[in-house]
């Protein structure tokens, strides 16, 4: 026991082992995935994220903008060297002017589709210079008078805080020969944990495969099938799949509310439309074999009919009939045998009333009490013989005998006459309108129930049901009342 107890945790164990790598995997397959997208992001916040994974995606800085904020970097020296004013300096301004226009006309912010982040530089230096025209706009604010007048510390910190981070967030990223980006984090990243769930993935394939042998080894395979998308160079995305249910397995994340919810939205889906069809398609079938006569033939009871098959060698009709008998006569009537006198001596009341001779007496001292009682005990007199007589029926061999060949010929008479053809013909057209009548007023009803109500109240019998198992595990035999 100790031995299970063990093996038992140490696979719980391995799981969640698992379960997390697949885990830490799935968050650098959507850190990959949001790279290119929040590069800007990483390069403001955490620069050393950007510098360790440009290389694994292919990127590197753009040449062309490169220069140009190495130009600037000079330009910044340069002053601090020999002022602002310096020829020095003033050649510095002329190529940086240069480098600017071809900025704009050859806008190498294309290649990285950053066309608007081109865009934000060019309004940013427009709305500085207060100039309609961008190029113009550069050329003023590189120029030794421009900068002389509103201060060169002044523009060179807006340079750098408002120009710099967007000419900085440019980049060149190589194209392989196959026409699309370079990216080598399937090949640096992505492909030791795909080694692992592959090899994860064949040893359980094989155990499997040993602890049921019928299994082929494409079905023992299948078995984990959301393994599979650990596995896939693309749809990297998918892998949530299997990281969850791992989790779930592993006990580290409860999804039965989820599982849950989702089965009850399919459910809500389908039922509507289930219901109708399963309905629909039943009492279509009861029509069809009203047409196809095969009333008729039960009626008549042909020897082509399928025979009636018995399961237990009792006549289950008369039976219940018999145990309806019985409960009427020993359980029903003795309760509401005081109801039936009171009707009883109301109506013999009624009855005397309506007699002349009766009438002239009702004014004789006394005769109005002893009416009283003798309608009252006339009453309970014929109830206690109709009682005793319907007892000495059922208890009767003979009574029941007799009983029992009056409900027989009961039948057959009543068999014999719907037998004639414009009774059974009457018959079959009234149940077929009336089948037709049910899926046009009830089945619409069905598919208006309140489905998510339906289901609830599924679910709560469901918990009442396994409460009640829990409450009586253990008796197996069931209990018959007796009485």
């Amino acid at each position: 026991m100790r031995n299970v107890k063990f093996s038992k945790q140490r696979s719980l164990w391995f799981e969640r082992f698992m379960a997390i790598t697949a885990a830490v995997n799935l968050g650098l397959v959507l850190f990959d995935l949001s790279y290119v997208p929040w590069r800007d992001f990483y390069l403001r916040k955490l620069p050393q994220i950007v510098k360790i994974y440009d290389p694994i995606k292919g990127i590197e800085s753009h040449r062309e903008t490169k220069n140009y904020l190495e130009l600037v970097k000079a330009l910044e020296k340069q002053v601090s060297q020999t002022g602002l004013q310096s020829p020095q300096v003033n050649s510095r301004l002329e190529e940086i002017r240069r480098l600017s226009n071809e900025m704009i006309d050859t806008n190498p912010f294309a290649g990285a589709n950053k066309s608007g982040t081109l865009e934000k530089i060019k309004k940013r230096m427009r709305d500085r210079i207060n100039n309609e025209s961008a190029k113009q706009s550069f050329g003023t604010f590189w120029s030794q008078p421009y900068l002389s007048q509103k201060g060169w510390v002044q523009e060179i910190n807006f340079f750098n805080d408002s120009i710099r981070p967007l000419i900085a967030s440019n980049y060149y990223r190589h194209i392989g020969e196959n026409g699309e980006f370079l990216d080598y984090f399937w090949i640096k990243v992505d492909l030791p944990f795909v080694i692992l769930f592959g090899v994860e993935l064949l040893g359980r394939t094989f155990l499997l495969k040993r602890q049921h042998p019928g299994f082929s080894w494409l079905e023992a395979l299948l078995w984990r099938w959301y393994d599979l998308f650990l596995l896939l160079p693309f749809w990297r995305g998918l892998r949530i799949i299997p990281v969850l249910i791992r989790l779930d397995q592993a006990q580290l994340l409860n999804l039965h509310p989820v599982r849950k919810q989702l089965n009850q939205g399919i459910v809500a889906n389908f039922a509507e439309e289930l219901t109708e069809i399963v309905v629909v398609r039943v009492i279509n079938q009861v029509q069809g074999s009203i047409q196809r006569g095969e009333l008729t033939r039960w009626l008549s009871q042909q020897e082509n009919l399928r025979p009636y098959i018995d399961i237990n060698n009792v006549n289950e009709v008369e039976a219940i009939a018999g145990l309806l008998v019985k409960t009427i006569v020993y359980q029903v009537l003795p309760d509401i045998q005081p109801a039936i006198v009171a009707i009883l001596r109301h109506n013999i009341e009624t009855v005397l009333h309506q007699v002349p001779v009766y009438r002239n007496l009702q004014n004789l001292p006394g005769v109005g009490q002893a009416q009283t009682q003798l309608s009252e005990q006339l009453a309970t007199q014929i109830t206690t013989n109709l009682y005793k007589t319907l007892v000495s029926a059922v208890e009767d061999p003979v009574g029941a005998k007799l009983t029992s060949q009056l409900v027989e010929s009961f039948t057959k008479v009543l068999g014999s006459q719907i037998k004639e053809k414009h009774v059974l013909s009457e018959i079959q057209s009234l149940l077929f309108d009336f089948l037709e009548e049910i899926k046009l007023n009830y089945v619409q009803r069905l598919s208006q129930e309140d489905i998510d109500q339906i289901i609830e109240q599924t679910r709560k019998l469901r918990t009442q049901t396994s409460v009640s198992t829990v409450v009586d595990k253990g008796n197996t035999l069931p209990k018959i009342r007796e009485g």
